[in-house]
């Protein structure tokens, strides 16, 4: 069981030379190389780097780049959260990037923990320890500087397998995405999970979790639909207990002077027999968010409405680029064809993203002057290539479909 830790108690700042030799990560000594251990010298094999660090948003600034070699860097944090991504410097070129992140474990407070699921006891989101990864073709790292930093407004984002940090390849979501577009001005909390309802959230204390931390300037994002859909019961359905859950998430937010967001349900790739237009898999769900919404003066993302043009505009053919539909033998042990018309590759949700990001924009919600200055508007309707789409995949792999559907 983890032990509640007072986070003042600990050390708020660390920097790292990592030109020189560091230690294999130990709780005891509290940082160093860390899940695939030390990378040998003179690889470009990818490597994790981990900090023991209290609950809390932290300011980090990497410099990249290598004396000894041409590099082309992919940084990501915790569960594959996308933070810098294919940076490419010459031989003893250097660059340098800030950006911060979430750290957090399941304890509330002293009494009280958050419901996690037997599967995500593994995820690097609900440890101690504050994890880099550094991928890429070849990964050059020169220092780290990691420090505290309580100032910046935080986005925390509920939901299910469609926002969730997924945690192995090939499976991916919106949330993990969304950090690379905000600079050190912005913070996300990414505390959705697979298979879960509005009201399933509530009850695992989730929301309690948020609530700890939450404060005026913050924000938090709300998706959900594809596992609220599926109960059966008195009240169920999407006119009586889905909208009474997102009047709790309303209050609660609210009563702390921050701004909540709402997010339709991403569509799912169902064609009609012209193969041309996406079928409405989700009933009165889309409808129900948008009634709240206006009821309640909620700002709304139309992300079913958004993710139905873009898998239209891919086809019916390319739009399996963007989820995950891999034919046998892809990922090693995988004897059978992977083909799910639910959940988002890295490229479908590198694209939803972008599709979240316009909708902040247009919303004009104030932390949109932390976008980063390389985004660039998109439109659904003309999607990224997908064949010059790059990623660097993580070693952990998982065949098991996410939860919910």
């Amino acid at each position: 069981m983890l032990a509640f830790v007072p986070f003042m108690s600990q050390a708020q700042t660390f920097d790292f030379d990592m030109t020189k030799k560091q230690p294999v990560y130990t709780d005891a000594a509290g940082y160093g190389y860390d899940i695939l251990g030390e990378p040998e010298k003179k690889s470009n094999d990818p490597f994790y780097f981990s900090v023991k660090v209290p609950d809390g948003n932290y300011k980090v600034k990497v410099e990249l780049g290598s004396k000894k070699k041409a590099g082309n860097t992919t940084v990501r944090a915790e569960g594959r959260r996308l933070m810098v991504e294919n940076v490419d410097t010459k031989k003893g070129q250097y660059t340098s990037y800030e950006f911060v992140v979430n750290k957090r474990n399941p304890q509330i407070n002293e009494k009280e923990r958050v419901r996690i699921k037997e599967r995500e006891k593994g995820y690097l989101n609900w440890d101690n320890k504050l994890t880099l990864e550094f991928n890429g073709d070849a990964p050059a790292v020169k220092s780290i500087h990691i420090e505290r930093d309580d100032s910046c407004p935080t986005v925390y984002l509920c939901g299910n397998s469609t926002v969730v940090d997924q945690n192995n390849e090939p499976w991916a979501s919106w949330g993990q995405m969304i950090p690379r577009w905000f600079d050190s001005g912005i913070a996300i909390s990414n505390h959705a999970e697979s298979g879960l309802t509005a009201g399933s959230f509530l009850s695992s204390k989730r929301l309690e979790k948020i609530m700890t931390t939450l404060k005026p300037g913050d924000y938090v994002v709300c998706e959900f639909g594809h596992n609220d859909e599926k109960e059966k019961g008195p009240g169920t359905g999407a006119w009586y207990h889905y909208t009474r859950n997102l009047k709790i998430f309303i209050d609660n937010v609210r009563s702390k002077g921050a701004t909540i967001i709402f997010c339709t349900p991403t569509q799912r790739r169902r064609f009609a027999d012209d193969k041309k237009t996406i079928i409405n898999t989700h009933g009165d769900f889309p409808a129900a968010m948008k009634a709240v919404a206006e009821r309640e003066n909620v700002p709304l993302i139309d992300l079913h409405q958004q993710t139905t043009t873009f898998f239209e505009a891919l086809g019916y053919e390319d739009s399996k680029r963007a989820l995950v539909h891999y034919p046998a033998n892809t990922f090693a042990g995988q004897d059978k064809a992977l083909a799910d018309n639910t959940h988002f590759n890295t490229y479908g949700a590198y694209e939803v993203a972008k599709i979240v990001v316009m909708g902040m924009k247009k919303l004009n919600l104030p932390l949109v002057k932390d976008i980063r200055p390389d985004f660039k508007d998109f439109d659904p309707s003309q999607p990224d290539d997908w064949k010059t789409f790059k990623w660097a995949p993580a070693r952990n792999v998982e065949l098991a479909k996410p939860d919910g559907n």
